[in-house]
């Protein structure tokens, strides 16, 4: 294998592809209730994979208002959705105030989300995707104007895919606290400027409360499946913990019951690496032309590591010079290949994310604990009535296969799959003919 297939061998993480966002003055669609989308895109041709607020007073309940996506932008981050930029596919449902676990209550959140297909007449056909880390709710479609990237997940959705629009009606949104539509810290609070670092704390759970807040304002009372790999696999077993009465099926894919020290331990770097770069100007640095790219490239250098193999970035790049540059060489010197892969990943990410998000996201990862307050992960995970299937990638060092064989035996009901992928981590959405094969036998439960 030459130098160059190495570095094209294989598409990877969700950077890998980029469309243009064209500027519009079009501003968001408001949703009452579910209808269909135009249907599934095509396949495309590379894929894709994955790869605080103030604390009150004590006794003080304080209460965050604000409403995303309000007019007299003052602020913007280069890789955030905002007022004014188009919407693309997206739909959006103010769904109210929200009481947060760690208390306090946003008065106003915003979802923004996608569908496919059709809501039958029974409403029973409802399949709910949750995205990863740094996805959100585009998750099939070509790039167009207000989507900067292809669907993150395209092997999954489409006629003749794992989960086929004419026969399901799907719905994936993007997070709270995400920067693609839904309400975050790039979203303008009530008072102006941005949430920034005013942005409270939030949960996976308080993530799914904001989910199941969208679903109720569909007029959907249940889920047929909730599938999500990564920080989705998290939520999806939320799910299923927090509303058991509302799902049929659950789906977890190279994910955990709670976050592990070692899983808490690779965050901290990326958390420290964004909070210490000169630009991030303490999470308010929306409206001062610069914004933390640096420290944002490096998280997700750190972070793209833990999702690969050594044996995969051994054998796609060695000990290779990145083509045209010599690492030996003194004073300016070149890259070796890998540096030049991480570089790639970093600059992408930065150009399409939010640094505050990429926070606020990661410690919601990290506080994930199904067991907490409910008497230990054991008692909680006896409340799920859906039929699970938990899904492990062989050689994933971020989430290894202990952690869903711990999950499988602490399930009521569930079946054990697994992913053989020489792609660690990332094999969840790089393998998708296994991963197709298991959403199949799973739906068909």
């Amino acid at each position: 294998m030459t130098v160059s297939d190495r570095q094209t061998a294989r598409a990877d993480s969700l950077d890998e592809a980029d469309g243009v966002a064209v500027p519009t003055s079009q501003g968001p669609t408001r949703a009452s209730g579910p209808s269909a989308a135009s249907g599934a895109s095509g396949p495309t041709s590379r894929l894709r994979a994955v790869p605080d607020a103030g604390v009150p007073a004590q006794g003080e309940t304080p209460t965050w208002s604000g409403l995303s996506g309000q007019s007299g932008l003052s602020g913007r981050s280069s890789g955030a959705w905002h007022e004014g930029d188009p919407v693309g596919r997206r739909r959006f449902v103010d769904i109210g105030g929200l009481d947060l676990e760690r208390g306090g209550r946003l008065s106003q959140v915003r979802i923004a989300y996608e569908t496919w297909g059709t809501l039958n007449a029974a409403r029973d056909n409802v399949i709910l995707v949750e995205h990863a880390l740094t996805g959100d709710s585009h998750v099939s479609g070509e790039a167009e104007p207000g989507h900067p990237s292809p669907g993150w997940w395209n092997s999954l959705i489409g006629s003749g895919r794992p989960v086929d629009p004419d026969d399901w009606f799907v719905v994936a949104s993007n997070v709270l606290g995400g920067c693609q539509g839904s309400t975050g810290p790039s979203s303008l609070a009530p008072d102006g400027p941005p949430w920034g670092s005013r942005f409270p704390y939030v949960t996976v759970r308080d993530q799914v409360a904001a989910e199941a807040a969208l679903l109720d304002a569909l007029g959907i009372s249940r889920v047929a499946a909730v599938v999500g790999g990564s920080m989705g696999g998290m939520r999806a077993l939320e799910w299923a913990v927090t509303h058991p009465e509302r799902v049929d099926r659950c789906l977890v894919l190279a994910s955990t019951a709670y976050a592990t020290a070692d899983q808490i331990a690779w965050c901290q770097p990326q958390l420290l690496a964004i909070r210490h770069d000169p630009d991030f100007a303490g999470g308010d640095y929306y409206d001062t032309g610069r914004a933390p790219e640096t420290g944002l490239g490096l998280a997700r250098r750190i972070a793209h590591i833990t999702y690969r193999t050594e044996s995969e970035l051994s054998e796609r790049f060695g000990r290779e010079a990145q083509l045209g540059e010599d690492p030996l060489s003194g004073g300016d010197r070149g890259r070796f290949a890998v540096e030049s892969y991480l570089d790639h990943h970093a600059g992408k990410l930065a150009r399409r994310f939010d640094a505050n998000s990429y926070l606020r996201l990661t410690e919601a990862m990290n506080s994930h604990d199904v067991g907490r307050d409910r008497g230990g992960v054991a008692a909680a995970l006896a409340r799920v009535t859906a039929h699970c299937t938990v899904v492990s990638v062989d050689t994933d060092r971020l989430y290894p296969p202990r952690l869903s064989d711990e999950l499988h035996a602490a399930l009521p009901v569930s079946t054990r799959a697994h992913i053989t992928s020489d792609y660690g981590h990332d094999g969840f959405l790089i393998e998708e003919d296994q991963v197709g094969r298991i959403i199949r036998d799973a739906l068909s439960r």
